[in-house]
């Protein structure tokens, strides 16, 4: 799920197959889509087409690239990944450039299997997108994509020549999902899973943030991947949308209300567009789409693969990883998080994001375990090193490796909005109720970045935010300069106290690492050994939005009473940050974040994606801090070795 849908189908087919790894002494190549690799690969693989039966008798097509010198007593297990965007190419003489996730798979020798989920390009059935999971099933009738992926590994080791009875499944993004998914009841074969930036309930997932729609994610994805497909197609060409601009703040805003998207662009074609409309809320069609609760019976090993700056799935792997630990007691389940945006680990050498440097490659850790864990797994290779939990320190630039995640040792503390923007330790003690106050206008939203793109920008998760912090609906909080290092693992909670003169209003919180402009000895703000001079540069470190109708509950929302002092409390995705000494935390506290999030109009109205131009106002919007009402953000603090 980028910029357009031709982009997103290229990043789709790259996720297949995977990136080379750099050899020893070669350059790396980050998107290993290269003329050799490919050669390697026509020269050394036999690729099969099948369409194989699942138990109601739907037939999956898959693309099976296996080793030539596969024969009895030379073996190989098989890689399976299950998409539903495409196993192009189709043709037994058209073979994929790229297999595993990265080239040492293809050297190493494993057997490489592709399907087309059901109803998807070449493969029969209905699509449904996030199919729910069917808890009890009564017959062959009841079918889910743990059931289609029992069928086709229970196909594949009867009937590919050549395979050692051992399966693996891997995927990113869509086919994280269906990785996590297939996990569920395992196959006997299964024996190693790496869901990566898996989907794990869509309402969560890429479709919204706290109830907040994300606009320019769905708009830009759907316009191309929701067309209908009533017959199985071996076509690769895909409709690209074109936003006729290369503003997509100004095509949004000039879209107005949601209602209009489909009016003018999808004219009904797009048929989850209109389930998105129909349910704005966390009502029982998104509820049936948590894979979550049903993530149990897995017997297979498991590895657990996010990016800290995912755009797009960052909710996804930190809670499939929960699931799993808490719902299958004593198996292997690892968890890593990497300095990486969507799909960073597979397709980026890892040194940096947007303004943010992490001074080496830091998918080389990474790339190596990998391999190590489907190799052990699948073909009786040496046990990798792999802890519960290895995950990447941002700020300090360091691998780190905990036998629980969050860290045990972490502790909550509070940090509370102050007077003159002050953010410190300690609980306000004013008497008297005090706030700040800004105008939030939907018609002159916030922007979520300075990138020029129609897209979801990726740079924007660690993207200076003095473009924002210089806005008057924009407030700002900030410690005075660490006096040590401060370290957060885990998740963070906002908690504020606000008003408005509207009905309904969102509420972004970001934390932000400032650098400082001048450090101790003289020099400047400058974390890069003079590469770079960072002096006051606010990083953003997380950002998260809430839709405040949803304060009480996610399936009722409700509106606010102008001018009422309301609690609006809400969880923000995990991070593992250090604040270095000298630094600032700054918090940003705003009310539009366009158009990554669709515009609040600020009147309630019981579905936003039926609201009308009269209905975006401008609000007066409050945030207290005072002893009665003290807005705060709570976090995990990891103490030093020498507190």
């Amino acid at each position: 799920m980028h910029s357009t849908f031709r982009s997103l189908m290229v990043l789709v087919l790259a996720v297949l197959a995977g990136p080379a790894r750099a050899q020893a002494a070669k350059p790396q190549q980050p998107y290993g889509d290269t003329q050799e690799r490919a050669d390697y690969i026509r020269s050394h693989y036999t690729k099969f087409e099948y369409r194989i039966p699942m138990r109601d008798g739907t037939r999956l097509f898959t693309a099976v690239y296996v080793p030539n010198d596969a024969r009895p007593g030379k073996t190989y297990p098989v890689l399976l990944t299950r998409t539903p965007y495409t196993v192009a190419p189709y043709g037994l003489d058209r073979y994929a450039r790229k297999l595993g996730p990265n080239a040492q798979y293809e050297k190493d020798g494993f057997i490489f299997a592709f399907q087309d989920v059901r109803g998807q390009h070449m493969s029969e059935g209905e699509f449904v997108n996030m199919r729910p999971h069917v808890a009890k099933k009564s017959g062959p009738k009841d079918i889910d994509e743990s059931t289609d992926t029992y069928d086709t590994i229970d196909w594949l080791v009867k009937n590919v020549p050549g395979n050692n009875g051992r399966v693996g499944q891997w995927g990113i993004s869509y086919p994280g999902y269906y990785t996590s998914a297939g996990a569920i009841d395992s196959h006997p074969a299964l024996k190693a899973v790496s869901p990566q930036a898996p989907i794990a309930d869509w309402f969560w997932d890429d479709m919204h943030r706290h109830g907040a729609f994300n606009l320019v994610l769905a708009f830009d994805f759907f316009a191309g991947f929701g067309r209908p497909r009533p017959q199985p197609t071996d076509s690769e060409d895909w409709r690209r949308f074109d936003h006729g601009t290369p503003d997509g703040y100004q095509f949004f805003l000039d879209l107005g209300p949601l209602g209009n998207a489909d009016s003018r662009y999808f004219k009904g074609d797009v048929s989850f567009w209109k389930d998105l409309s129909a349910h704005p809320n966390y009502d029982a069609f998104w509820q049936s789409r948590n894979l979550l609760p049903h993530l149990k019976n897995i017997k297979a090993a498991v590895m657990v693969v996010g990016g800290w700056y995912d755009t797009e799935d960052l909710y996804g792997p930190l809670r499939t990883y929960g699931a799993i630990e808490k719902q299958n007691p004593g198996i292997s389940n690892t968890l890593v998080m990497g300095p990486w945006p969507h799909g960073g680990w597979n397709r980026t050498d890892g040194t940096a994001l947007g303004d943010a440097e992490f001074g080496f490659q830091t998918n080389a850790v990474y790339q190596e375990l990998e391999f190590s864990f489907f190799k052990h797994h699948l073909k009786g290779g040496d046990k990798p090193d792999l802890p519960e939990a290895l995950v990447f320190e941002t700020g300090a630039n360091r691998w780190r490796r905990f036998d629980t995640w969050p860290p045990k040792q972490v502790r909550e503390q509070r940090l509370y909005f102050q007077p003159k923007g002050a953010l410190a330790f300690k609980e306000p003690t004013a008497a008297e109720e005090s706030f700040d106050e800004y105008v939030s206008d939907p018609n002159k939203p916030v922007p979520y970045t300075m990138e020029l793109t129609t897209g979801w920008a990726k740079g924007y998760m660690t993207e200076d935010q003095r473009f924002a912090a210089r806005r008057p609906d924009v407030l700002v909080y900030q410690t005075e300069p660490l006096t040590k290092d401060l370290t957060l693992a885990g998740p963070l909670e906002a908690e504020l106290w606000v008003s408005t003169t509207g009905t309904d209003a969102d509420w972004v919180v970001k934390l932000i690492d400032e650098n400082p402009g001048k450090m101790p000895g003289g020099s400047r703000g400058d974390d890069d050994e003079g590469k770079r001079d960072r002096g006051h540069q606010q990083t953003l470190v997380r950002g998260e939005p809430f839709r405040g109708r949803f304060r009480d509950s996610y399936s009722e929302p409700k509106p606010f009473k102008p001018g009422e002092v309301t609690k609006v409390r809400f969880t923000i995705n995990d991070v593992f940050h250090t604040f270095k000494r000298g630094h600032r935390v700054m918090i940003q506290v705003q009310s539009s974040w366009f158009p990554f999030i669709d515009r609040n109009p600020q009147t309630f109205v019981p579905n936003i994606f039926e609201a009308k131009d009269e209905d975006f106002v401008r609000a007066f919007h409050r945030v207290y801090r005072s002893a009665a009402h003290p807005s705060s953000l709570k976090v995990s603090v990891l103490p030093a070795l020498d507190d």
